[in-house]
C-alpha cells in the first residue's frame, strides 16, 4: 500500500494530538500535582511533650517528602502556652493570614473552634485534625486512634488488676476537648458494667502534672480506700503516679496510664503504675502531614486515619521505649 505524505503528514498529527490529550489528562489526574515546596502548620492543644512527639513525627515526615519528590517542607509548629480555646484560635487566625499549604490542629473545643475552621475553608486552607473530632458540620480528614478503644483497654485492665471489686477514679484532662471527654465516659461505661467497682471521684487536671498531682493527692486524701486510677489524658497519670509514690501507696493503689510519655514509662518501670493504654503520637504527626501534602497534589484523602492503640506493660516497656 502506497503512503501518500499527506497521508503521513495526518497521521503524525494525529498521534501528536492524541499524545498531547494523554499527558494532559494525566497531568489532571489526581494525586499528580507538583509543587517546589511546601508549608504545614501545626497547631496542638498546649506546650506539652506529647505534642513534641508529634512535631517529631511532622518532621520526619516533611523529611520524607523531601527526599522523595525534591521539593522542600516547611513545619511550622505553634502550640498555646496554656490551654485557651481564645489563644489556640488566635494562633490559627495568625496562620490564615499567611496562606499556608495546610492547617494541622488538634482541637481544644470543636464548638469553640469551630468559626475559626471555617474562615481557614473558605479561604481555601485544607485542614487535616489529628488526635481530635470534627466539629458539628464539617468533614474534615482526622488522624489519631480510636478514644474509646484506648480507654476501654486501660478500664478493662483495672478492673482485672483489682479481681473485679474496689473504688476507682478517672482523671479528666482537658473537659472540652473531645478526646479527653470520650475517653472518661467510655471509662465509665466499663466501670458501670463491672458490679463490684465503684466510680467515687472524678479529677479534673486541664492536660498539666502539677495539677494532676494536686487532684489525684486530694482525691486520696478524701478517698482513703482509693484502690485504682485510669486517666483521660496523657499528663494526668504522670502527675496521680507521682501523688501515689508521695503518699507512699505504691502497692496499694494501682494506675493504669495513658500515652507514652517518658515519666509515664519511667512510672511503669519503677512498678508505681502496672501499665500504659497509649497512642501513637509520632505516627499522628506523621501521617497528618502526609495527608496534607496528599491533598496538596489532588489526591483524595481519606475520611480518617487509624493510628492505632497499644497496652504498654513492665513486659514489653524496654522494647517499645527503642521503637
Amino acid at each position: 500500500m502506497k503512503i501518500t505524505k499527506a497521508g503521513m503528514v495526518l497521521a503524525l498529527s494525529v498521534l501528536t494530538s492524541v499524545t498531547l490529550a494523554t499527558t494532559a489528562q494525566a497531568a489532571d489526574s489526581p494525586g499528580t500535582k507538583t509543587a517546589d515546596s511546601y508549608r504545614f502548620v501545626v497547631v496542638p492543644k498546649v506546650v506539652h511533650p506529647w505534642f513534641d512527639k508529634v512535631n517529631n513525627g511532622a518532621q520526619q515526615a516533611a523529611a520524607a517528602i523531601e527526599a522523595q519528590t525534591g521539593a522542600d517542607v516547611e513545619i511550622q509548629y505553634s502550640a498555646p502556652q496554656s490551654a485557651s480555646v481564645s489563644e489556640q484560635n488566635q494562633i490559627i487566625e495568625r496562620a490564615i493570614a499567611t496562606r499556608p499549604d495546610g492547617l494541622i490542629v488538634d482541637l481544644l473545643d470543636p464548638n469553640g473552634n469551630r468559626s475559626v475552621l471555617r474562615d481557614a475553608k473558605s479561604q481555601g486552607i485544607p485542614i487535616t485534625l489529628f488526635d481530635s473530632s470534627n466539629p458539628d458540620g464539617m468533614h474534615l480528614t482526622t488522624v489519631g486512634s480510636d478514644f474509646c478503644e484506648q480507654a476501654n483497654m486501660a478500664a478493662n485492665r483495672l478492673v482485672e488488676l483489682l479481681d473485679g471489686e474496689g473504688q476507682v477514679a478517672i482523671m479528666m484532662g482537658v473537659p472540652t476537648a473531645p478526646n479527653h471527654a470520650e475517653r472518661a465516659r467510655c471509662a465509665q461505661e466499663v466501670f458501670d458494667t463491672a458490679e463490684g467497682i465503684e466510680v467515687v471521684a472524678t479529677g479534673v487536671d486541664n492536660d498539666d502534672i502539677s495539677t494532676a498531682q494536686q487532684q489525684a493527692s486530694a482525691i486520696m486524701q478524701a478517698n482513703p480506700e482509693l484502690d485504682g486510677w485510669v486517666a483521660s489524658d496523657a499528663a494526668g497519670p504522670i502527675g496521680i503516679g507521682q501523688a501515689i509514690k508521695e503518699a507512699g501507696k505504691t502497692d496499694k493503689v494501682k494506675l493504669v496510664g495513658l500515652d507514652d510519655l517518658s515519666q509515664m514509662l519511667e512510672l511503669i518501670k519503677e512498678g508505681v503504675a502496672d501499665s500504659s493504654s497509649a497512642s501513637r503520637p509520632n505516627m499522628q504527626g506523621y501521617w497528618a502531614v502526609m495527608n496534607m501534602w496528599q491533598h496538596s497534589t489532588g489526591a483524595v484523602t481519606p475520611n480518617h486515619i487509624d493510628t492505632g492503640n497499644v497496652m504498654i506493660t513492665p513486659d514489653n516497656v524496654d522494647s517499645y521505649n527503642k521503637q
